[in-house]
């Protein structure tokens, strides 16, 4: 472990690793349906699949976070990405709705130690004037890896079978579990110069953490976005297979086509958008993900509410562009809010609470009111003008208002701040306890 890497070789490595992590969470998306048949699951049980995935992921986020900022990150994330991949291999064998939620818990384990260390070694190596764009980078794996879970995922189902959707997801990953150890790793801090002056925080210190004001605001806005994309996330393809009509690779493949089009336009468009506006406009973070999180709004509410399929498509694609537009931003400004040595921990914090509170539930919630309607539907207490899914699906574009609304307060705490400069300030770059 020697060698070093250039940032760039990190970024591409990393990213590509973050590639794999977003593959291996929509898989299961793309063959819910014939999972569902063949296990007999509910909506509200198909949604407890998802869930069972979060709570194995955002519980470990803190220790995986808290070790992020103290020990070798390499051999973290290494035993990370062999742990995720090989529940997702195991899935395939899976026999039992039990033993389907058990491995879905050991992927999240996996994932978590990946996606809460990753963004702070990126921000080691890139300094604040590029690091929203590596970030913006970085975070291109979610629509491109997320598209990549629907297409292969629902493709290898319709030819082989779902179970064959789970084996071929995850076997070639177990290769790439290895691929960072070679290289030494860099020190905390490297890109403001302070690897020599930072101490190893103190479980005080991440306490601290939740005594940010902007650190909240960023946060449970961003628990609110996160409530309304993985619901849709995980319900996407059997939405526009039972509202629609569409065949279900049909539904897989369209949805995996928007968000690799749709998300990675909308990623770089934000992301390095923002990064200029912030070189004129302190709060052009904050402004971003609210305005854009905000548009998103009434193009979600038409995506549920038409039964015009072409119509749907469209708001659906006009919606995955604006949501993603926050993606880069949302990030940066989660490791800038807090102290340098503390970027894992405030990471992890970042996933425990968008999961806890955001989409551990709403697949699951989601799932429950469409059965729920179903049921009023059966006993003519509601009318049958819309499918049960449509119903369940507003819940979606109101959580939407909520994250505009907090992100909008925290860009407006930001323009009213004493004016500075523009990154980190004095306090953040050392520990709270200096």
């Amino acid at each position: 472990m020697n060698r070093s890497l250039s940032p760039s070789w990190t970024l591409f490595l990393l990213t590509g690793l973050n590639l794999f992590n977003y593959l291996d969470r929509n898989v299961l998306a793309a063959v819910l349906d014939p999972v569902q048949a063949q296990f007999h699951l509910t909506d509200e049980q198909g949604g407890r699949l998802n869930t069972a995935f979060m709570l194995g992921y955002f519980i470990t986020a803190p220790l995986f976070g808290y070790l992020g900022d103290r020990a070798a990150r390499t051999s973290l994330i290494a035993v990370g990405i062999s742990v995720w991949r090989l529940g997702t291999v195991l899935t395939g064998f899976a026999t039992s709705l039990a033993m389907i939620l058990a491995l879905r818990t050991i992927v999240g384990v996996g994932e978590a130690s990946y996606a809460s260390i990753s963004p702070g070694w990126i921000s080691d190596v890139f300094g604040s004037e590029k690091r929203n764009n590596a970030l913006t980078i970085f975070y291109v794996a979610i629509p491109a890896g997320s598209a990549l879970g629907y297409i292969i995922g629902g493709q290898i189902a319709v030819h082989w079978g779902w179970r064959y959707a789970f084996i071929w997801a995850g076997l070639p990953g177990l290769v790439l579990a290895l691929s960072l150890l070679p290289f030494q790793e860099p020190r905390r801090g490297l890109a403001e110069g302070l690897e020599e002056k930072l101490q190893l925080p103190s479980l005080r210190d991440v306490q601290n953490i939740f005594r940010l004001a902007d650190f909240q605001l960023l946060v449970w806005g961003y628990v609110a976005y996160t409530f309304a994309m993985g619901a849709f996330a995980y319900w996407g393809p059997t939405y526009l297979h039972r509202v629609h009509n569409l065949t279900k690779s049909s539904a897989s493949l369209f949805l995996g086509a928007v968000v690799v089009v749709a998300g990675l336009i909308g990623t770089f468009a934000g992301g390095f958008a923002a990064t200029a506006w912030r070189r004129r406009n302190r709060a052009a973070y904050g402004l971003v993900l609210g305005c854009s999180t905000l548009a998103a709004v009434p193009t979600g509410v038409l995506t549920f509410v038409t039964g015009n399929t072409t119509v749907c498509m469209a708001c659906l694609a006009a919606t995955v562009f604006l949501l993603f537009l926050s993606t880069g931003p949302v990030n940066t400004l989660i490791v800038e809010t807090v102290p340098v040595n503390l970027r894992a921990s405030a990471m992890a914090i970042s996933i425990f609470m968008i999961h806890l509170f955001g989409d551990l539930w709403s697949s699951q919630i989601m799932g429950a009111i469409s059965d729920r309607w179903q049921r009023l539907q059966t006993s003519g207490l509601v009318s049958d003008r819309w499918h049960s899914l449509q119903a369940a699906g507003l819940i979606l574009p109101g959580a939407l208002v909520v994250g505009a609304a907090l992100w909008l307060a925290l860009a407006w705490k930001t323009l009213r701040a004493v004016p500075g400069r523009v990154g980190l300030s004095e306090a953040t770059v050392t520990t709270f306890t200096e």
